[in-house]
């Protein structure tokens, strides 16, 4: 593992100014670039290890604030471990924060997101790499459909509601994606059930996309959050294989590492 560094950064929007964190390789050269976009429990310090850990193996991660026109991070008081069942209040004060991410917001938040790292120094120039959980599973999603120049590899762990009967559902975007997509669904996600799996892939497949969506057996919603009750670190480990591969492959060929 390469050494890394990570710092708080402002992202100007067009609606504010949206905190993050950056981390990124320590040895002075560009990188190529990874949009991280996190759970509904917000910029934490897990989200910033598991940055730390993709700038380790040598990319520029960013990881925004996406509630940030309701506060700094933290924008909710969590615990250093949470348990929804113990704790039901942690999921009434974000449910508002995320039903507040309409789609125009969060185009127009990537659109920000992906000039910033335009200009960022520790950021090598052609595409990006993007992951998300949970509900940033959603956002990555529709940035890679509106910002397809951009983006080179997609990928979701544990997204909820991906391929819902809404006009406006993430999976509507697939016709305009360009990027590689891998989806690890959690096998215990009431939030995203067998036939919203089998919609986002008839649309991915339907539109040409390469893609790979696989089900992890026994994970439930949040399997890759160790602050968390739901986390299993067999699927967590098995995730992180399946993005560094896929990191590795679109974003390395295009800034001539090996």
């Amino acid at each position: 593992m390469t050494s890394t560094r990570g710092t708080s950064v402002d992202i100007p929007t067009q609606d504010g100014t949206a905190d993050a964190y950056l981390a990124y390789p320590d040895d002075g050269s560009p990188h190529p670039a990874v949009l991280l976009y996190m759970d509904a429990f917000g910029l934490r310090p897990n989200l910033k290890q598991m940055a730390d850990r993709l700038a380790g193996n040598g990319y520029t991660v960013l990881v925004p604030n996406v509630f940030y026109r309701h506060g700094r991070a933290p924008v909710v008081e969590l615990p250093e471990f949470i348990d929804t069942a113990e704790r039901p209040e942690i999921l009434q004060q974000i449910s508002p924060l995320v039903r507040a991410l309409t789609p125009e917001v969060v185009e127009r938040d990537a659109d920000a997101y992906l000039r910033w790292l335009a200009d960022c120094p520790q950021a090598a120039d052609g595409p990006i790499g993007i992951t998300g959980y949970c509900m940033g599973s959603r956002l990555a999603l529709r940035t890679a459909g509106t910002h397809p120049d951009r983006v080179a590899a997609v990928a979701g762990f544990h997204g909820g509601q991906l391929a819902t009967d809404a006009p406006d559902s993430p999976h509507l975007v697939a016709d305009r994606v360009t990027a590689e997509v891998y989806f690890g669904h959690a096998d215990q996600d009431a939030s995203m059930p067998p036939e919203q799996i089998e919609r986002l892939d008839k649309a991915l497949t339907e539109a040409g996309v390469r893609h790979r969506s696989e089900v992890y057996p026994g994970a439930h919603h949040g399997y890759t959050q160790a602050d968390t009750s739901s986390y299993d670190a067999e699927a967590a480990d098995r995730h992180w294989s399946e993005l560094l591969a896929l990191l590795d492959r679109t974003l390395r060929r295009t800034d001539g590492a090996s």
